[in-house]
């Protein structure tokens, strides 16, 4: 097992909620499996997918900064940039698997937004019964996330999928709970964490689409 997996599931381990059924899988899966992997070099089609990415939680991440100081102006700023950002990855699904299907990911992806701002929302207001709604609205939308990708591309095994989004789940709600508590060493790590992982799953779903398309994927 990598590094960066390492760390992601000693974050998922950690967790107060790791009790929740598709988290806690997060932190039993198997690792990746070959057909999955990508080599050294990423390729464009990667780079493309790391950034797509690394934006979703970087945009993420300065909303829940935002709102935690309770500053309405930059916390609606931050939102509109992870929508954009959505917009993007679901763009980039739409243009291997056609509109309808990146209209669908983008329903996908505003799901998990939505829980995951619900989450965020509800730990700066002391909220368990709404955090423990949001985990419930992120594990049904990772489910719904990883069966729509491994139905388009018979290359994204669902477990894995599933296992990957489960600790990309995982990052949020930890991050959350540092935020919370002022521990910016323990956010710190969750960063780099989680920015790592974003890597994986972007070489993941870089990956399996070059397996599924090698005439459009070159270079």
């Amino acid at each position: 097992m990598n590094r960066p997996m390492q760390l992601v599931l000693a974050i998922v381990i950690a967790l107060p909620f790791a009790a929740t059924p598709m988290i806690a899988s997060a932190a039993t899966a198997a690792p990746m499996t070959h057909d999955m992997t990508t080599s050294p070099a990423p390729s464009k089609l990667a780079q493309t997918l790391r950034t797509l990415w690394l934006g979703h939680v970087e945009a993420v991440r300065m909303y829940d900064f935002a709102a935690h100081d309770h500053n309405a102006a930059k916390s609606k700023i931050a939102a509109d940039h992870v929508v954009a950002n959505a917009k993007q990855i679901a763009g980039a699904v739409g243009s291997f698997y056609g509109k309808p299907a990146g209209d669908k990911m983008m329903t996908l992806l505003a799901g998990h937004w939505g829980a995951v701002k619900a989450y965020a929302d509800a730990t700066f207001a002391h909220d368990s019964a709404g955090q423990n709604k949001a985990i419930q609205n992120l594990n049904a939308n990772a489910k719904d996330i990883a069966d729509f990708l491994s139905g388009a591309n018979p290359n994204l095994p669902q477990a894995t999928l599933l296992s990957l989004l489960a600790a990309h789940g995982a990052h949020h709600i930890a991050q959350d709970q540092e935020i919370e508590a002022g521990d910016k060493a323990g956010e710190a790590k969750t960063w780099d964490a989680m920015r790592a992982h974003m890597v994986v799953i972007a070489d993941a779903l870089a990956g399996g689409i070059a397996k599924q398309f090698p005439d459009k994927v070159k270079g």
